[in-house]
């Protein structure tokens, strides 16, 4: 063999020569908010391609005094940090979930959970509307892309969506969306309407 002749690769060698370099999907922070009981964390259970990390706690007598729980009276813990799944979209895009609490008093955990998201699903009850005001406010002033997600409990939403749009005041480039949080493909659905949202603002 001259110097000038290519050196032979063989087996492996040659395989990994071939193959083109793989790149792991791009990383996206998305937040699923909401008040109390909405269902934060269901959602984040029925969509996450991995066992999802919750902070659970029991709802104690104390608590239940300052939180409503006439809507939701099988409900027994809440979550008092945050919670935390993925999923893969396709071989170029990861979502990482992460949900925060829903009372009021854990607020001052909501601007780090939030830090670096592309965007935001708000869900809301239909039958206490009052507790998402607040997460609506939260995403509006910090001009974070967001859709609202109604959750239809027991299979049906209270109010029409128009109307829901007219309670919570919120812009006509907002996306208003019935889903139900139990169904895999039904988060899905709504958390790619958030994508597609901030696609479009990053274009802009």
């Amino acid at each position: 063999m001259t110097p000038t002749e290519p050196v032979a690769r063989h087996g492996a060698a040659a395989r990994t020569a071939a193959r083109p370099a793989v790149r792991p999907p791009l990383p996206v922070k998305m937040v699923i908010a909401g008040g109390f009981g909405v269902g934060k964390t269901t959602a984040v259970g029925a969509i996450s391609e991995i066992e999802p990390l919750t902070t659970e706690a029991a709802i104690t007598e104390v608590a239940a005094g300052v939180d409503d729980l006439s809507h939701t009276p099988r409900k027994t813990t809440t979550t008092v940090a945050m919670d935390f799944g993925c999923l893969t979209i396709d071989p170029t895009l990861k979502l990482y979930l992460f949900g925060t609490p829903g009372q009021e008093r854990f607020g001052f955990m909501w601007d780090d959970i939030v830090e670096g998201a592309v965007g935001a699903l708000v869900i809301v009850d239909t039958r206490r509307l009052d507790d998402c005001y607040a997460a609506v406010d939260y995403f509006e002033h910090r001009e974070i892309p967001f859709a609202v997600a109604v959750n239809a409990f027991d299979g049906r939403v209270e109010h029409p969506l128009d109307e829901v749009r007219w309670a919570l005041d919120v812009a006509d480039h907002v996306p208003v969306v019935v889903f139900d949080a139990r169904e895999r493909g039904s988060v899905r659905d709504a958390l790619l309407v958030v994508l597609e949202l901030a696609l479009a603002r990053a274009e802009d």
